[in-house]
């Protein structure tokens, strides 16, 4: 069993502390992905699970044992790093091979495993090769495949697809979601990059200044953040956030009007305790919008750059109130600079926050 826990985990370097106090739970072959802004902490948590940063505080737990004090050898876990780190002296094979002949691993055991990792990263046409004589993607399978001979019970990596391009970013992310499945091993995998984080995730952890901001499923994230900063970076291209006021509270009802454009207004569910006057931010995804009409409230902007990609058009505007706005529109081949858009804003696809970013509802 590779269930993995962290309890109230602490990471302080001197007077200042960068984790305070991290909770989670990892379900036995379940898919993790740590996601944050750089500096929120996501690979300093993803080292102090490996062992290779002290905690200061709290306690991990990986399949049922305490492992604050265990060697990072000794945690049944194996990491790929952001670098491939391998050994440009020696062939495919022997990098593989290395960490089993140094632990003194039976010599039928070890090219047993090697083969077994080489046939499922599809590598055994470049075994005899060495690092330099490899491309960038296959110098990752070679770092994963180092990883798999180990047999883990968990895989640990911290950002593996950052030296790639993005053609190759994409086959990786297919491989590395094909290689779970087919192992069934848990993993928890580290990025900056949501677009990562959502198409791989079984659940992903976003982080931030050292925080766990919230934990869910990728779509639960999207449909249902907790809070601004979450809604701002689950969903590419990012959510929209305009500046409104609420200008009316009726039972569990609240109208809400743009700041910039006072006679866009909306009526939204708002049971909690929020009166006229108060400044709020309302959140649209570019994705969200509707027809002219089709919604409660209509919004007119103007069009600084129009991006045609096909099936999709992505609208970058302006409103009233000098905000800038992305909007998602299919095929909307039309829409040329500096022209009007009128879109429909609908109530079901539009989210409120306060002033501090916590998510009214």
């Amino acid at each position: 069993m590779s269930e993995l826990s962290l309890k109230n985990v602490v990471k302080r370097f001197g007077a200042l502390e960068i984790i305070h106090g991290a909770n989670l739970e990892v379900k036995d072959g379940e898919f993790v992905v740590f996601v944050g802004p750089s500096g929120c902490g996501k690979s300093t948590l993803l080292r102090m699970i490996a062992g290779l940063e002290d905690i200061s505080g709290g306690e991990i737990n990986i399949g049922g044992r305490v492992v604050n004090d265990v060697e990072p050898a000794d945690r049944g876990i194996a990491m790929v790093f952001q670098s491939y780190a391998l050994y440009p002296h020696m062939t495919v094979e022997e990098n593989l091979s290395f960490g089993l002949r140094m632990n003194g691993n039976p010599k039928a055991d070890t090219e047993k495993r090697v083969k077994h990792a080489a046939n499922i990263l599809q590598i055994n046409e470049l075994m005899q090769r060495r690092p330099k004589q490899l491309s960038g993607g296959q110098r990752q399978r070679v770092a994963i495949g180092r990883a798999i001979v180990r047999e883990p019970d968990v895989f640990l990596f911290d950002e593996p697809l950052s030296n790639l391009d993005a053609e190759l970013r994409v086959q990786m992310r297919v491989e590395i979601s094909r290689l779970h499945k087919q192992l069934g091993t848990t993993m928890i995998y580290v990025t900056h990059d949501q677009t990562e984080a959502m198409t791989l995730a079984d659940k992903i952890v976003v982080l931030r200044a050292g925080n766990i901001e919230q934990v869910g499923a990728p779509l639960d994230l999207y449909d249902d953040p907790a809070n601004q900063f979450v809604a701002g970076f689950v969903g590419s291209p990012k959510m929209n956030f305009l500046k409104a006021e609420i200008i009316e509270k009726n039972g569990t009802t609240a109208t809400v009007a743009l700041a910039g454009d006072k006679n866009v207004r909306l009526s939204m569910p708002a049971t909690c305790p929020v009166m006229p006057g108060a400044p709020v931010t309302l959140g649209i995804r570019p994705e969200h919008f509707v027809d002219a009409g089709q919604g409660e409230a209509d919004l007119t902007v103007t069009i600084d750059v129009a991006e045609h990609l096909g099936n999709t058009s992505y609208i970058y505007a302006t409103t009233a109130g000098g905000e800038p706005l992305i909007i998602e529109r299919p095929e909307s081949r039309a829409a040329g600079n500096h022209d009007t858009l009128t879109v429909g804003l609908s109530v079901n696809r539009v989210f409120l926050f306060d002033n501090d970013g916590k998510r009214l509802r």
